[in-house]
């Protein structure tokens, strides 16, 4: 039973948050001053800790969430640069804190590895959850949809341009329904020859084509009684999507080579950076299929849509790339964090990763709005 901490001067907060937190399962216990929860963590070997950021955590290396009655990015940039591994305002949203509970619980961070030179780029493991960074109304409206369609077993369509963070929304969507503790399986429909999609989907018996040597599940029967994540499907040919479209239909599937009838407990999530209902005019995407998968689409944003969440972006990045590294997170200057935020980013939050990593490398001691102009 994970152990929580919950530290807020108020005692309505404190009673709130501790009785639901019991009623999830987890131990909780509360402080309503640093001096109480500095003798609780003596006493105490917590998982997490819940803090108002007009408290001081107490300094025991223990993962902590920050909780705040001000909403401005920089209040929550600076609770993240203090080390905080989310950021809530109050009043607190019930269903979002429990998500980041255990997305920290579930999911803890390896300690910091030594820092030799010859491991300095070797990368960590990263969590299979990560959180959905931003304030702004337009990330909000993302994670809104989220909490209310998580817990449902509706197919939903994700649509964004490349780099918008697709796949984190599919995952966020699994990690918070009744699905969470069975498979997610991601299947990319473009990067898969149309000949071998079927196989690929649906599996194949021994002998059902020349390099068919053994028998092999598809990625259908991989997800049972969890999730398939099928991004780009857009790019998928016609032949499959009506295969496709049975399997929603039916519940079931038949590998390739086979005449039995597979009965399969699947959620599927798809994605696409396409306009499908242009590709349906177009002749190039099925409209049944459509309808079938999109029974709930959530949108996400391109960054130049919600470039006032750049900061905190910024922040999380050099943090990670600093943990991957084995080293500190780099200092960046005001100046060059609003030149970034001038920048279009026609990559998204992918491209502005690879920009903050190439920032951390080429930079001196503090990354500057002149480092940005040469590496940007």
């Amino acid at each position: 039973m994970a152990k929580v901490l919950i530290i807020d001067r108020s005692k309505s907060v404190r009673n709130i948050l501790r009785e639901r937190l019991r009623y999830e399962g987890f131990s909780a216990e509360a402080a309503e001053d640093d001096r109480t929860a500095a003798e609780l963590c003596n006493k105490v070997a917590f998982d997490l800790i819940l803090s108002d950021t007009g408290c001081k955590v107490p300094d025991t290396g223990v993962p902590f969430i920050a909780l705040s009655d001000e909403r401005s990015i920089d209040s929550a940039v600076e609770a993240v640069r203090n080390g905080a591994e989310d950021y809530l305002t109050k009043p607190i949203d019930m269903n979002r804190l429990l998500q980041s509970v255990h997305r920290v619980v579930d999911h803890p961070a390896s300690a910091p590895a030594a820092t030799p030179a010859s491991r300095r780029c070797r990368r960590a493991h990263t969590p299979p959850t990560q959180p959905i960074i931003g304030l702004s109304p337009e990330i909000e409206h993302v994670r809104q949809l989220i909490e209310k369609v998580a817990p449902c077993d509706a197919r939903v369509l994700i649509t964004g341009e490349n780099g918008t963070g697709k796949e984190l929304v599919a995952r966020a969507l699994h990690a918070g329904s009744h699905r969470a503790g069975g498979p997610f399986v991601e299947v990319n429909c473009a990067a898969i020859p149309s000949e071998l999609i079927e196989s690929e989907l649906f599996g194949h018996e021994r002998g059902a084509f020349t390099s068919a040597i053994k028998q092999r599940k598809g990625k259908f029967e991989q997800a049972d009684g969890g999730t398939l994540f099928m991004d780009e499907i857009g790019d998928m040919s016609l032949a499959a999507q009506a295969k496709v479209l049975r399997a929603l239909q039916e519940r079931r599937i038949s590998r390739v080579g086979s005449d039995r009838d597979i009965e399969v407990d699947v959620r599927v999530i798809a994605a696409t950076n396409k306009d499908l209902r242009r590709e349906i005019e177009r002749g190039n995407f099925r409209e049944d299929l459509y309808h079938r998968i999109g029974v709930i689409v959530v949108h996400v944003p391109a960054l130049r849509e919600h470039a006032a969440d750049i900061p905190l972006l910024v922040d999380h990045f050099l943090r990670t790339i600093g943990g991957e590294y084995g080293t500190a997170p780099k200092e960046i200057d005001a100046e060059a964090v609003a030149a970034l935020q001038r920048m279009r980013w026609t990559g998204n939050v992918r491209e502005l990763r690879n920009a903050v990593e190439r920032l951390t490398v080429l930079s001196g001691e503090r990354i500057t709005a002149e480092d940005v102009r040469l590496y940007c």
